[in-house]
């Protein structure tokens, strides 16, 4: 079955470009003019991910992913305008997975989605040995299930941290860059800031550690990356 891809931005150019470059790919395709059709369509259709622009009217992007965070954790990348930082970190903040400063690339868009959609594939049909569940002391990890338990309560996780957090406790002590996450995560060159690991990283630390300002497991290798520290359960 095809993925379906929701496309929101008051850009009809924008939303022209990114479906002939997606239905070409075999994805189907629906766009949104603004907030308010975007949430409608997502509530009234099976959709896997979701392209959203931060700037739109009556709902903008930021409204329309708490929105959608508060129920589900469907992939979602971001849509900025050039240099604005702030508005990237407020994004991924929320909760998206990714994010492109316009003006951008729509291969580019078409290879951020296929990674992350990718990424969803194999949660969902998880191979034989990804049956494996990881314990250290407070946090279980299943790694089939896609499920996280923190002191024995789940913890919701979009796709990406989940992603993250299980590269990282997979292999305890090693150290990781920012790139190599970037890398790891989405299977091919990584033009973008690797800002985007900083804020997942910082997501995690808020869900998983006893206290995020000085973590306990996901550790900061300064100059280098992070590592995931904790004494395995046996």
């Amino acid at each position: 079955m095809n993925e379906r891809v929701l496309v929101a931005d008051d850009d009809t150019n924008i939303t022209d470009v990114c479906r002939r470059y997606l239905e070409r790919e075999g994805y189907l395709v629906m766009t949104a003019r603004d907030g308010l059709e975007a949430l409608e369509l997502w509530s009234s259709h099976k959709v896997d991910l979701i392209v959203l622009d931060l700037m739109m009217p009556h709902k903008d992007g930021w409204q329309v992913c708490k929105e959608i965070r508060q129920t589900e954790d469907i992939p979602i990348i971001m849509l900025t305008a050039r240099g604005e930082e702030q508005d990237r970190l407020m994004g991924l903040t929320l909760g998206a997975d990714d994010y492109l400063t316009k003006p951008f690339s729509p291969r580019e868009l078409v290879l951020r989605i296929r990674a992350i959609l990718r990424r969803v594939r194999l949660i969902q049909t998880p191979p034989v040995a990804s049956n494996q569940t990881l314990k250290y002391e407070d946090i279980t990890i299943h790694a089939g299930k896609r499920r996280v338990e923190v002191c024995g309560k789940e913890i919701d996780l979009t796709v990406t941290e989940f992603e993250m957090l299980y590269l990282l406790a997979s292999h305890p002590d090693q150290v990781f860059s920012r790139n190599q996450i970037l890398s790891k995560l989405w299977d091919f060159s990584y033009e973008g800031d690797t800002t985007t690991v900083t804020v997942h990283i910082r997501r995690l630390r808020e869900k998983i550690e006893p206290n995020p300002s000085e973590p306990k497991y996901i550790k900061t290798v300064w100059g280098i990356g992070y590592k995931f520290a904790g004494e395995a359960n046996q």
